[in-house]
């Protein structure tokens, strides 16, 4: 399965790294699930949308180029630390950090750099610092790395098949805990709420975290 993986993502960005990943990791549960895999796909995409919600991302090509060149700067901080501990997510230059370190100096350096990116409006800064005897201590609260990846595609699933929400203007990330980190923009305070009642609602989230906000 990591091998397709490997093969599939070579050369692409990494969100759609991310997302392949995803997929490729609930196939085998959707396999398992009494209903056939190509009745649920059909189900989500006959979901009753309106045009609007499947629109193109309501931003301009130079605002999303400015977010891929801040996540670019990012991955160059976490190559040059050699760490892979941490997942980025990004909208509007509001940039959201995950994850665990066992290394407390790793963390802090990632960090200081990290807040030297030019053009970051706003920092969510969610990455842990976590000895790995503490780690042990908390393994069965934690979710392991695919199970945090079924959660992100759950969550995604969700917000595309509800009617009123603009999933391509909303970004979300799962950590190790269950909880669901929302970002993006809303048209309105409905479907803002719709789109947090989303995310609550969905099996397996534990919390969830809004930094969404509501633009007509």
């Amino acid at each position: 399965m990591m091998g397709l993986y490997f093969w599939l993502t070579k050369g692409l960005p990494m969100r759609f790294q991310k997302a392949t990943a995803a997929a490729l990791l609930a196939a085998p549960a959707l396999a398992l699930s009494w209903e056939p895999a190509g009745a649920q796909l059909g189900d989500l995409l006959k979901a009753p949308k309106t045009l609007i919600d499947r629109a193109i991302e309501a931003r301009s090509a130079e605002d999303i180029a400015k977010d891929n060149l801040i996540v670019i700067d990012v991955n160059a901080i976490m190559a040059d630390l050699g760490t892979i501990k941490a997942s980025t997510e990004i909208y509007e230059q509001k940039l959201l950090i995950t994850g665990i370190f066992s290394d407390r100096e790793t963390h802090d350096e990632f960090l200081e750099k990290v807040k030297q990116v030019d053009g970051v409006k706003d920092l969510f800064w969610n990455a842990l610092h976590m000895s790995d005897d503490e780690r042990e201590r908390r393994k069965d609260e934690m979710l392991g790395w695919d199970d945090v990846l079924i959660l992100e595609t759950k969550v995604g699933v969700e917000m595309v098949s509800t009617r009123g929400v603009a999933d391509v203007n909303f970004r979300t990330a799962a950590d190790s805990f269950g909880t669901i980190y929302l970002m993006g923009r809303a048209r309105s305070q409905e479907e803002l709420d719709k789109a947090l009642a989303t995310v609550r609602n969905t099996e397996g989230v534990g919390k969830v975290v809004s930094y969404a906000f509501v633009r007509p």
